[in-house]
């Protein structure tokens, strides 16, 4: 794998970063395509939907008890004994009416949401909602694939699905898990989890860069480039709330009130499918761009605490965009730079070195007090998230090398000179 100039790599790191690179030999991939159940399938995968609530919901509810009365934790096994109980209550007995892997794979999905979260990856799971998207997975022993026809345990007929990869064999597809759900506006997809030899490897291009998220520019890139932010949602908003105050007016338990209530969720599937779509496009622009990429560790769930930003933060879609790269710069044996999020990227100056104190969020542009140089804040931020990861080194006015590592105090070099320096070269 080719490495990035300067400090970069896996071996000489900075204490202020967290660098992810590698090749994969195989992969899973998923395929996601609409699906369009019959009336009769319709009816099998609704129940067992309800199915996989009742146990998710009753599983997670006995974890939390027993976790309180006795300071125990529950283990697969466990809940795998509790669901054999389970069905054979009376009042319980339709579990039996559908297919027990989904309800298997219930119990396995939470118990990986457990780990998760006593791993500190996740937040606690929570009860399902027959209001949210329902989904149920089925393993190989509870589905049939055969010349490109979909067939699930105890579920009739052909699952008839639209195919939208022509550079794909739907016939010769092998799938280690089917995942079928329905959003809440009422469209079926159904997911085909595949393992696969990993992609051939792009061609080493021989440029780093470093990227700054924010709300003004989605993101700006230490080129001087600027991603415009796409704004998906204020460009459908008055629409949404249309067809909100459409919902409110009617009768709760009606017919009409459902239909308007698909029409709301089919207006934020559309933001949503069009933000994801946009995120997609840029992180595999910056992936086959750029062998080496920078970004700053931002905490998402502690910004949206501010009330002034939290709705602008909440519709960018950054941790998104943060999980995209990752994946997609491993599976392509490119390096990605996390830097420590308590790093002072737009306070510093890129030429210099020289740390403001403060820095207000208002001021777009600014002078160096220590070198004279004009900055722009957010290429300026880039510059130093590309700096700090060790992707490139600067020089600054005065020759010195300008690294920083940390949290750090640096001191500018300019202070280091026995008479002031000014912009360009000095006199010696």
């Amino acid at each position: 794998m080719p490495r990035p100039s300067g400090r970069g790599g896996t071996a000489d790191a900075p204490s202020t970063m967290t660098v992810l690179s590698g090749w994969l030999g195989s992969v899973r991939t998923a395929y996601r395509c609409r699906a369009y159940p019959t009336p009769e399938q319709v009816v099998v995968l609704s129940r067992t939907f309800g199915c996989v609530r009742v146990v998710w919901n009753r599983t997670l509810a006995a974890r939390r008890a027993r976790y309180r009365a006795e300071g125990r934790s529950t283990s697969y096994a466990e809940t795998d004994r509790a669901l054999t109980e389970m069905k054979k209550q009376p009042d319980l007995a339709f579990l039996g009416e559908v297919s027990s892997v989904p309800l298997q794979q219930t119990l396995r999905h939470q118990h990986t949401a457990m780990t998760a979260f006593f791993q500190k990856r996740a937040r606690y799971p929570r009860y399902k909602s027959r209001h949210g998207r329902q989904s149920a997975s089925f393993t190989r022993s509870a589905l049939r694939m055969r010349g490109g026809n979909l067939t699930l345990g105890k579920t009739p007929g052909v699952l008839r699905f639209v195919w939208s990869w022509p550079g794909v064999d739907v016939a010769g597809l092998d799938p280690t898990t089917v995942t079928v759900s329905r959003d809440p506006d009422g469209r079926w997809f159904v997911t085909f989890a595949v393992d696969i030899e990993a992609p051939v490897a792009p061609e080493a291009t021989g440029q780093v860069v470093g990227v700054d998220l924010g709300l003004t520019d989605f993101a700006v890139l230490s080129t001087g480039e600027r991603i415009p932010h796409p704004k998906h949602m204020e460009r459908r908003e008055r629409r949404l709330k249309r067809y909100q105050r459409m919902m409110a007016r009617r009768q709760k338990g009606s017919a009409n009130r459902a239909k308007a209530k698909r029409k709301v969720a089919r207006a934020y599937s559309r933001v949503r499918h069009a933000r994801r779509d946009f995120l997609h496009q840029q992180s595999t622009t910056l992936v086959r761009r750029f062998d080496a990429i920078a970004v700053e560790d931002l905490a998402v769930a502690n910004m949206v605490r501010n009330r002034s930003l939290a709705r602008s933060i909440s519709r960018t879609g950054w941790a998104e965009f943060r999980t995209l790269l990752t994946y997609k710069a491993h599976r392509d044996g490119r390096t990605l730079a996390v830097v420590d999020r308590w790093y002072p990227s737009s306070k510093t100056c890129s030429a210099c070195g020289h740390l403001l104190a403060t820095l207000s969020l208002g001021t777009r542009h600014r002078r160096c007090p220590g070198c004279g140089t004009r900055h722009d804040r957010d290429v300026n931020a880039a510059q130093n998230i590309a700096v700090a990861a060790g992707l490139v080194e600067t020089k600054n006015a005065c020759g010195a090398d300008v690294r920083h590592e940390g949290s750090p105090s640096v001191r500018s070099a300019v202070n280091q000179e026995p008479q002031p320096a000014r912009v360009g070269i000095p006199h010696v």
